[in-house]
């Protein structure tokens, strides 16, 4: 009880004052962890890249535990592959640049083989994981080659948990009716995550929430999922407890909105359940009557460009002027901490892949990677 007291009273404190700054970011996985570091770290450098967020996987085909672990809180465990991460924490760390690491994807060991994307069926295993992880990666661990892994101090908890590809089943029947479960499920994978970290390093940070813009709230649909604002209250209600901020991707549902329009309405004239940028502070509000004084971290953004989406993009022009402008609306804004923008490098498949990213798929730089680093940290 005196330990939980404390770090609610040390987490209160992390989020008491608003910093002065607000950092700017990059996620790109498949450059950044599967590219060529040589390449693309001196990039994200002249970019003036201060965060750079990246997937942790636990589980899945690219996991760390390619087993069950038997000391699953030690990072020496001879189940986890830490080589692609400590390669990664390596770079960021040779060229100033912050890590911010995701976790997600449950192994099969862990819930039955119900899928990277089903909650463990134990979150102490998780808690576990992220144990190891914090060890790993908290700035004084003596790694395999005898140097010291490079620290990671800022923590994500899974990756839009109200998006069925990500987190599954959102609902399931009960007694007649549908209950939510994504919300409980999330809950559990949050409180696991800050354990785990927090068990390490008190300083450390973790974002919770991590919700994408947009949920139907109709179970038993062919892609059933939960908007925002009621995941947000759902997961509170659950217990998710004890997180230094709340993460949320204010993506754009048209190529027609740009960063202040608000969302269309919903069906029959509801009102929207979306949140994007254009109407950010509904979500906001909603983090601060629930949490209080909570941190808000923007860890993905972005807009498509046509060419080569013509469905969703949009011009090479409007993508440069809407990076600015969504800079510019959350550095005004006094809790939010960072804006991560989704992707460095177009992904080659159209239309199934993204197309946000700074370069073409090609490697031709877009106009919206001079605007990225053009971007000023400081609040105005």
């Amino acid at each position: 009880m005196v330990a939980a007291v404390l770090v609610a009273a040390l987490v209160g404190a992390s989020t008491a004052h608003a910093s002065k700054f607000i950092k700017k970011g990059i996620y790109d996985d498949a450059q950044v962890l599967y590219g060529n570091p040589d390449k693309v770290f001196p990039v994200l450098q002249q970019m003036g890249t201060q965060v750079l967020r990246v997937n942790l996987w636990w589980g899945g085909p690219n996991g760390v535990a390619r087993r069950r672990p038997v000391n699953a809180s030690s990072p020496a465990d001879r189940a986890y592959d830490w080589a692609t991460y400590d390669r990664t924490v390596r770079y960021a760390n040779a060229f100033k640049i912050e890590p911010v690491f995701t976790v997600i994807g449950t192994p099969a060991w862990a819930n039955a083989s119900a899928g990277w994307n089903a909650a463990p069926s134990r979150p102490a295993d998780l808690q576990a994981f992220v144990t190891a992880a914090a060890r790993r990666y908290s700035g004084s661990y003596a790694i395999e080659d005898g140097t010291t892994a490079a620290r990671v101090n800022k923590w994500i908890a899974w990756n839009e948990p109200n998006n069925p590809v990500f987190l599954r089943p959102q609902f399931v029947p009960s007694g007649g009716a549908w209950v939510m479960r994504s919300a409980a499920d999330y809950a559990r994978i949050c409180n696991a995550v800050v354990k785990g970290v927090k068990s390490v390093s008190r300083t450390g940070k973790v974002a919770c929430g991590v919700t994408s813009p947009r949920g139907n709230n109709q179970p038993g649909t062919t892609r059933t999922s939960v908007s925002p604002l009621a995941f947000l209250r759902a997961m509170k209600k659950a217990g998710a407890k004890g997180f230094d901020a709340y993460a949320h991707h204010p993506y754009y549902g048209y190529p027609s909105e740009t960063p202040s329009t608000k969302p269309p309405p919903g069906k029959r004239g509801q009102p929207t359940t979306a949140v994007t940028l254009g109407n950010f502070e509904l979500l906001t509000r909603e983090v601060a009557r629930l949490y209080g004084n909570m941190r808000i971290w923007v860890t993905e953004y972005g807009y498509q460009t046509n060419p080569p989406d013509k469905q969703y993009g949009v011009s090479f022009e409007h993508q440069a002027l809407y990076l600015t402008q969504a800079w510019k609306k959350l550095a005004k804004h006094p809790k939010v901490d960072m804006m991560i923008w989704f992707l460095l490098q177009d992904e080659e498949r159209v239309p199934a892949g993204w197309q946000s990213g700074l370069y073409t798929a090609h490697g031709a730089r877009k106009p919206a990677r001079e605007a990225f680093e053009r971007l000023v940290p400081r609040r105005p």
